[in-house]
């Protein structure tokens, strides 16, 4: 996990958590790496002081009691927040690890055996917070951390409850990442059920056995009608055989169609017992291989149509982007017309990814009582962080 130092403008201290780095920027806010009085490693997210009006203030209560509602194994767990703050902010679980896209453009896709067991653990995941009355609304690999004990899934600020009338979002709108999200949502239908976040798991499983989403295009907005057109088939070139049968009904593109989160895990079980080897080992070895990313077992990712300007690193895509609702009038447009990358993904808010450090806005905060706390790690982490700021630094 790479942490990028602190500036001169970034508080100190944050809803008592000490900050010790930046670890993801976003459209709505900063996350950092911050620490507890007792030494709890927390991914704090803060609401850019620019955003902080009362829509965006009650968004933002609203993913609090959201997450206070989410728990699980593989759920990074809430923490602590508070909403009525100068600088909103939210403290949720640090995942020590990359994410999935990361993993991929770094090291490479996965095999059939680690995806099936990588589909196991989140379909499982996601069953029980479809319990809790929820759908993610957003998965995507961006939001797939590989910690030292498995995946776990981040960045529930999209879930809604699924039977709920209320949305964070205007009725006309449709909000989401383009190259993972299902049909019907780009289509604006509602209410949404939990098929969307099957399709969007099948989009993730592709992506992590292939390294490419299910659809491609030059832009967001041509990737977003790409999805939500019946007549275009996704691209599943240079997925594992095994894996086709599978992949094909989670992206189908009639919710009905899809399987249940329940039938993914017996399919991605199979996959991985056909291959002599039980669930419990499959997921043993996922988080040795993540964890370790050796790169003599990584699989090259299946090559994507190039970008326009030629580059040595995946670009950013657009974080969750807000689209009008189709209609007959007029053809829908993004409101977020951020750069994409091949796999259609962006570092949104609760994306634990290197970031830069932002303009002068405010003095830097101090605590307002007794010292800062510094455990042996964050000593380390501290001291390392201030040398590569000492070095970048213009003074």
């Amino acid at each position: 996990m790479q942490t990028a130092p602190l500036s001169p403008e970034d508080p100190a201290v944050i809803g008592g958590f000490e900050l010790q780095g930046r670890i993801g920027q976003g459209g709505m806010g900063q996350v950092y790496l911050g620490e507890s009085l007792g030494g709890e490693p927390a991914a704090v997210k803060v609401i850019k002081p620019s955003v902080v009006d009362s829509e965006a203030r009650l968004r933002f209560a609203q993913e609090v009691e959201i997450l206070k509602t989410i728990w699980g194994p593989r759920i990074a767990a809430f923490l602590d927040a508070d909403a009525e703050a100068d600088d909103p902010w939210l403290a949720t679980e640090y995942v020590e690890g990359p994410d999935l896209r990361g993993h991929v453009h770094m090291h490479g896709t996965l095999p059939s055996l680690l995806t099936a067991s990588l589909g196991a653990t989140l379909a499982e995941a996601l069953a029980g917070v479809h319990r809790q009355g929820l759908v993610h609304r957003d998965l995507k690999p961006a939001n797939i951390l590989l910690g030292p004990n498995g995946p776990k899934i981040i960045d529930f600020g999209l879930a809604v409850f699924a039977e709920s009338n209320a949305s964070l979002t205007a009725p006309n709108t449709v909000v989401g990442t383009p190259a993972y999200m299902s049909p019907e949502q780009a289509n604006g239908v509602k209410p949404l059920t939990g098929a969307v976040d099957v399709y969007a798991l099948g989009a993730v499983l592709l992506f992590a056995a292939t390294g490419h989403a299910p659809y491609q295009a030059a832009t967001p907005m041509a990737t977003f009608n790409l999805v939500g057109d019946p007549a275009k088939a996704p691209d599943l070139e240079g997925a594992p055989e095994e894996l086709v049968p599978l992949l094909t009904v989670m992206l189908a593109h009639e919710a009905q169609d899809r399987p249940s989160l329940t039938d993914v895990v017996r399919h991605c079980r199979a996959v991985v017992e056909s291959q002599g080897m039980t669930i419990a080992q499959a997921r043993r070895r996922l988080t040795t291989h993540t964890v370790q990313a050796p790169a003599a077992h990584a699989h090259p990712p299946h090559p994507a149509p190039p970008p326009a300007a030629a580059r040595t690193e995946p670009a950013p895509e657009p974080e969750a982007a807000t689209v009008p609702a189709p209609s007959p009038e007029r053809t829908p447009t993004l409101l977020d017309p951020s750069p994409a990358g091949p796999d259609g993904q962006s570092d949104s808010p609760g994306v634990q990814t290197p970031a830069t450090p932002a303009p002068a806005s405010r003095p830097r905060d101090t605590p307002s009582s007794g010292p800062l706390r510094h455990s042996a790690q964050a000593r380390r982490t501290a001291q390392q962080l201030r040398q590569v700021y000492a070095a970048s630094a213009p003074f």
